[in-house]
């Protein structure tokens, strides 16, 4: 890739990133309705996806806001919905790691699961690309599910309560993570992870302040992690095939 400019993969970046587009729109509308309906008006709506920019962190917030939950709560709710997110930033380190902190801090800031899926497939597939490179790809492949997420939220926030419940915008949420989860699932550790958060999170679903979803949450990392040293030292026990 010696010809090839941080320009032209920044391009490259926005180009795969836009079909996502499809997911963000109902995602980031139906945030807006909800906030909408929550009391927010569309300015605050606007500064609550700028100021987080997480999607279902925000959406576990604004639940929880709504039952009045203790601002503690919230906040640590939010955090663990969002831990995915420093497994992804792990990821993308060893590629992105040596570009200036200013760079690293947006990285950060604009990192979702759609950049991450685009970019760590776009980064293995491609090793010889440079940082500069590689941090045009990753901010190309975020712009237009940002500019999307932040539009579609000013537009439900400002449509709100005209929507009439019987269109069920509420099914975007459930689906949106399922065509999300689903391609992932491709290592035991990753369905232990996932079954066992999933199982966890049905038998705590009484628990005071959604508590249960930091529960599970847990159990699913812990379950996950030991599945993935269990794999490890087996292969490590087996050796190589001769």
């Amino acid at each position: 890739m010696g010809g090839t400019t941080s320009k032209s993969t920044f391009w490259t970046g926005i180009r795969d990133g836009f079909p996502f587009i499809l997911v963000a729109a109902p995602f980031g509308t139906l945030f807006g309705v909800l906030a909408s309906e929550s009391g927010l008006g569309v300015h605050e709506a606007l500064g609550f996806s700028l100021a987080v920019f997480a999607g279902a962190a925000q959406f576990t917030a604004l639940q929880l806001l709504q039952e009045n939950t203790p601002a503690v709560i919230v906040v640590i709710s939010a955090l663990a919905v969002n831990l995915r997110m420093a497994m992804y930033s792990a990821t993308l380190t060893p590629y992105l790691g040596a570009a200036p902190m200013w760079q690293r801090a947006l990285a950060a800031y604009m990192l979702v699961d759609q950049s991450f899926a685009l970019s760590a497939v776009k980064f293995e597939a491609e090793p010889e690309m440079t940082v500069p490179q590689r941090m045009g790809y990753f901010f190309g492949s975020c712009i237009p599910v940002a500019i999307v997420w932040l539009g579609a939220t000013v537009m439900g926030a400002w449509a709100g309560s005209q929507i009439p419940a019987s269109w069920g915008l509420d099914f975007a949420l459930p689906i949106a993570f399922c065509a999300m989860i689903g391609p992932v699932l491709r290592t035991p550790a990753h369905l232990a992870a996932c079954f066992t958060a999933a199982t966890v999170a049905l038998l705590v679903a009484g628990l005071p302040y959604n508590a249960g979803l930091i529960v599970a949450g847990s159990a699913g990392m812990m379950a996950g992690a030991r599945t993935e040293l269990w794999m490890t030292r087996r292969a490590i026990a087996e050796g190589p095939l001769s």
